[in-house]
């Protein structure tokens, strides 16, 4: 992979690092501040709360640190990584929860924070930082679900192919901290969130199975993805007599646009895929590159994607084409994988694997895609790299494509041929990106 395309990755996240956005929506001037537009006075708050919960927790926590200094009364911040390069005054307590499947972590962590909540009063500000990977990290479920109960339902629903939409819509109703959660405990405080997008389309009530925003999923819709997936005779029974005791009335729904405390929330969107997107196609413009951008709301099959995606460099070379080389196409947004092997990879290694034997017959090009957050499922890989020469490589090797997606089975077919993406943790996490260049 050469330094043009390092260059332009590069450029993607340095746009949506928090560095970099978190100044944009958040200013403290001498007696005043400035969140999202809006002025407050310091004087009209007695104690200022920070919650940052997520992937991006400790890089989102430390910018804001760095603009509010002294004021913040008490912090919590529950991530995936400890990164000991970030350090916090005794304000702060830091927990690490699981991901993608919860831990006793996210347990403690989610119960440090409702206890935290639990102090605030009127005349408080809670300051939240949400980021993607909170579904998982931040849980706290609901009486009668165990935590076992909670990690094997996500492994299921996980493997079944639902979207990251289904997937929240089934954890906001069975957790505490979920679906608007955090805002009610927060009551009566003002609670104003800066959140940093995974999702596509960036719904707000999704990201993170948005924990401050008004839930507009009802037990109803839990059940019947439940059905849609043929999962109500396999999933832990404390799971099922949930959504089937919220369906009758007997639980209470999540937050909903008319409750009183809606007036105190404000939501603020402070960077999404789109953001890493422009950037991106804006370096790859100063590197001579024709850009364009044709979707950030990319979704489907991995594989389906991924061996759909190279026709659009057939249009490159046919005459009155409407991009010319030297062409870069941007994609954002997430796939999916069905997971009916017993391999190792994830999404976007998924996406690429299936794009090496179409991608064999577009010369000059190549195809890279990765996950923002430095992490692509289970694996310590972002994503891959594929050219036009990747499908003879690997066959001089003995390996098929083929063999490798039938098991899901992408990261070893890239680990072999040393075509694996990895960045480490980014400390950001705004979807996938996928580029496709025409040299």
């Amino acid at each position: 992979m050469n330094n043009e395309i390092q260059s332009i990755i590069s450029a993607a996240f340095q746009a949506v690092n928090p560095k970099v956005f978190i100044p944009k929506v958040l200013q403290r001037e001498q007696d005043q501040l400035i969140i999202a537009g809006k002025t407050f006075e310091w004087k009209q708050f007695k104690h200022i709360y920070l919650v940052a919960i997520g992937k991006a927790g400790l890089s989102m926590a430390a910018a804001v640190d760095s603009v509010l200094h002294d004021a913040v009364t008490e912090g919590i911040i529950l991530t995936k990584h400890i990164d000991d390069s970030f350090q916090f005054s005794e304000k702060y307590r830091i927990f690490k929860g699981g991901h993608p499947v919860p831990d006793d972590g996210s347990v403690q962590g989610a119960n440090a924070i409702l206890a935290m909540l639990g102090k605030t009063l009127a005349d408080d500000l809670v300051i939240f930082l949400i980021s993607g990977g909170g579904s998982a990290l931040l849980t706290c479920p609901r009486p009668g679900v165990s935590l076992k109960d909670m990690q094997d339902f996500s492994a299921q629903i996980l493997a079944c192919g639902a979207d990251i939409n289904e997937f929240n819509t089934m954890r906001k109703h069975l957790d505490l901290v979920k679906g608007g959660g955090l805002a009610l405990q927060a009551a009566p405080a003002l609670c104003v969130s800066i959140i940093l997008s995974d999702v596509v389309g960036s719904n707000l009530s999704t990201i993170a199975s948005g924990p401050t925003v008004p839930d507009p999923s009802t037990f109803d819709d839990a059940i019947r993805i439940l059905d849609k997936y043929q999962l109500r005779g396999s999933v832990p029974a404390s799971i099922l007599k949930v959504l089937q005791d919220g369906q009758m009335g007997l639980i209470p729904e999540t937050l909903k646009n008319d409750d009183p405390c809606c007036k105190k929330i404000i939501n603020c969107l402070a960077a999404d895929n789109r953001i890493a997107a422009v950037a991106a196609a804006e370096k790859g413009r100063q590197l001579g590159f024709n850009s364009v951008i044709l979707s950030t709301m990319l979704t489907g099959e991995a594989a389906a994607v991924g061996a759909m995606l190279p026709a659009f460099l057939s249009e490159i070379d046919r005459p009155g084409s409407w991009i010319h080389r030297p062409a870069l196409m941007i994609f954002g947004g997430e796939t999916t994988v069905h997971i009916h092997g017993n391999g190792l990879g994830g999404r976007n290694q998924e996406l690429a694997l299936a794009a090496v034997r179409p991608m064999s017959d577009m010369k000059g090009s190549a195809l890279v895609t990765l996950a923002t957050d430095g992490e692509d499922g289970p694996t310590d890989a972002a994503g891959a790299f594929v050219s036009d020469e990747t499908l003879q490589k690997g066959l001089a090797h003995g390996l098929k494509p083929e063999d490798f997606l039938n098991r899901n089975d992408a990261y070893h077919y890239f680990e072999a041929l040393n075509d694996l993406l990895k960045t480490g943790p980014s400390g950001t996490n705004v979807n996938d990106l996928t580029f496709l260049f025409a040299f």
